[in-house]
């Protein structure tokens, strides 16, 4: 009997040690594997590996025949791919696009321009992780892939000239009086800003572009970056840019970029 009543009361004493030391022991585990994640993000951001989810970037780009800027949201689908949705606007410029001081009134004007020529871009490329960084304060490589839709705008080149009488008008090429145009003793000035918008035609057409993107942001939650590339776009007619020229229909060009950006 005094051997039942000792295992009783040890009984008593022991299980709720035991009840108190498994959840203690439970919070432990989930602390310490909290602790193991925060961790390992830790030594994935000193490795230089960008884990983040979606990114919003903004960038300016110079190119073998004008220049631009783009808008870039990029959406990350595994550690090593992301999506990225792109809205370009580009100015482009003929080689014979050449500004000139005219003789008989000193006006400088780019002589026999026809258009200006604004492709706006939007597109989606496939983006791949080729190298990661080193470190958080090395570089990471990406190659980019894809193409889209383009907006070609025809802005029409107009020039002020003196019609005789007291009378002055902005021509252009395809105006109905552009003789004017092609006289350059009636040129007064170039033209404005503001002018020939509310005369803007659009050409349609379709673009690819690869590109190899180096991001050197010190800080894995900034963009940083560098890109080289090559576009290439095809329009559904020829472009009217410079007289006595070849129009051309398709356009092949080069380009380097910087972007900066945030991810989150």
């Amino acid at each position: 009997m005094k051997k039942l009543f000792l295992m009783l009361m040890a009984a008593v004493i022991i299980l709720p040690v035991l009840a108190q030391n498994k959840p203690n022991s439970n919070k432990r585990n989930k602390k310490d594997e909290r602790k193991e994640r925060i961790n390992a993000v830790i030594k994935q951001e000193e490795e230089g590996v960008i884990t983040y989810k979606k990114h919003f970037a903004a960038g300016f780009k110079l190119s073998n025949d004008g220049y631009g800027g783009f808008l870039e949201i990029g959406r990350v689908q595994s550690l090593k791919k992301a999506l990225l949705f792109q809205l370009e606007i580009d100015e482009r410029k003929h080689a014979k696009d050449e500004k000139t001081i005219n003789p008989y009134t000193g006006v400088q004007i780019s002589y026999g321009k026809i258009n200006f020529f604004y492709p706006v871009k939007l597109g989606v490329q496939q983006q791949f992780l080729l190298g990661n960084k080193g470190n958080k304060n090395g570089v990471s490589v990406t190659g980019n892939i894809g193409g889209g839709v383009i907006a070609g705008l025809l802005r029409p080149y107009l020039i002020r000239v003196d019609k005789g009488g007291g009378k002055e008008d902005y021509v252009g090429y395809q105006s109905a009086d552009s003789i004017y145009f092609l006289n350059s003793a009636d040129h007064i000035a170039g033209p404005g800003i503001g002018t020939g918008w509310n005369k803007l035609k659009v050409t349609p057409g379709l673009y690819v572009k690869p590109s190899l993107r180096f991001d050197y942001g010190k800080y894995n939650e900034m963009i940083n970056a560098l890109e080289v590339g090559l576009t290439a776009e095809f329009y559904s007619k020829k472009i009217p840019q410079v007289i006595y020229t070849k129009q051309q229909q398709f356009f092949f060009t080069a380009y380097v970029a910087i972007i900066f950006g945030r991810r989150k």
